[in-house]
């Protein structure tokens, strides 16, 4: 019995580790605020804003989109699986964390 409880206690807190690493994973939103004036730009526009460079076309408003959705479309810019001139260009500059920041930011606006 005693083993038993013993185990219970190494699992659980075997699970917290495991779940306390994926909290210090996550993106700090406070961080990505003070650099998202070259964000809001065009994603901060409401109202359906559309660009003319390097064509005219809708400009998605990304406040409140899922996080990992976020971080895997940022990192398609970076690393070339998605492509737009201006995204790509602003992305490459990114830090890993930076990504995880922003798309934190944005997925609590």
């Amino acid at each position: 019995m005693k083993q038993k409880i013993i185990m219970n206690i190494i699992l659980a807190s075997s699970m917290l580790f495991v779940f306390s690493g994926v909290v210090h994973a996550a993106g700090d939103a406070t961080a990505a605020k003070e650099k998202s004036s070259m964000c809001e730009g065009c994603h901060g526009i409401g109202g359906g804003y559309k660009t003319a460079f390097p064509t005219v076309y809708h400009v998605p408003k990304i406040g409140g989109q899922h996080e990992e959705y976020l971080v895997k479309a940022l990192e398609g810019y970076k690393n070339g699986t998605r492509s737009h001139p201006t995204m790509t260009a602003l992305v490459k500059s990114l830090s890993d964390q930076d990504i995880k920041d922003f798309a934190a930011y944005y997925a609590g606006n």
